[in-house]
């Protein structure tokens, strides 16, 4: 997620300059200086921006470095690290230092990511647009109103693209089942989900209008939708799915 943060980012002009501390990996990059460790940053360097795109159970190892060098400039702390709550970062930050939590998902590597964020309340109304314009920059972005609801949104937008990839994968075997070459069932059930969220996003009608507009009565959509809709089964079985991504999000959170 951070390679593909990073990558949208350059092809934007938010930021002059990157500096990444990756010490296996570097990629290509016009304004892109990639460094080791932090000990190999210039003496006098002093970050905008800090974001921490590490691996959850690595942040209690990495963070302390960055409050000692950089704890009077007291830069943007930005973190996607998944369960990691705002007092984590502050006991290792210190209670001054601005934290922002963003919770991205993976189609920000093609622009239409959905971010949600979450901050101290004293964190000021700049550093707030800052987070607020660098996640815009690989698609829509929210301020969430409170770090509770940070389980939920982890179910919804952060799981979210993996449940629509499992409908599509069922989609493409339901065209194959019914004799559809494969490559061509993918053709159409991507390109189907892809007109039907846009659609959705601009048409301005509610979500049920639209697949009442689509169900002509006696129809082939309304067979179709009478196996799906029975006793309720598919949204039955997706509050099941939503509410153990929560829980299960809310207990990784309680470790921390």
């Amino acid at each position: 997620m951070g390679g593909a943060l990073l990558e949208r980012w350059q092809q934007s002009t938010l930021i002059e300059r990157f500096d990444v501390i990756e010490p296996q990996y570097a990629a290509p990059g016009s304004r892109v200086t990639w460094h080791r460790n932090l000990e190999s940053l210039p003496p006098d360097y002093v970050p905008d921006v800090v974001v921490f795109a590490v691996k959850p159970q690595h942040l209690d190892a990495v963070l302390p470095a960055y409050k000692i060098r950089f704890g009077n400039a007291n830069p943007l702390y930005i973190s996607i690290a998944a369960g990691k709550k705002l007092s984590f970062y502050a006991s290792h930050l210190g209670e001054r230092a601005h934290i922002v939590r963003a919770m991205p998902n993976t189609p920000a590597m093609v622009g239409e990511g959905m971010t949600v964020l979450c901050s101290a309340p004293t964190l000021p109304a700049s550093a707030k647009k800052i987070a607020l314009d660098l996640m815009s920059a690989v698609g829509k972005a929210e301020w969430l109103p409170n770090e509770s609801l940070m389980d939920a949104v982890t179910a919804i937008s952060g799981c979210g693209p993996a449940y629509v990839f499992l409908f599509l994968e069922s989609m493409v075997k339901a065209g194959v089942a019914v004799g559809l070459p494969e490559d061509m069932a993918k053709i159409l059930s991507c390109q189907t989900v892809l007109g039907s969220l846009k659609l959705a996003a601009q048409s301005g009608k509610t979500l049920e209008q639209l697949r009442i507009q689509v169900a002509s009565p006696g129809g082939a959509t309304e067979a179709a939708l009478n196996i799906l809709m029975q006793s309720n089964n598919l949204q039955s079985l997706l509050e099941k799915a939503v509410d153990s991504a929560t829980a299960r999000s809310k207990q990784l959170s309680e470790k921390n």
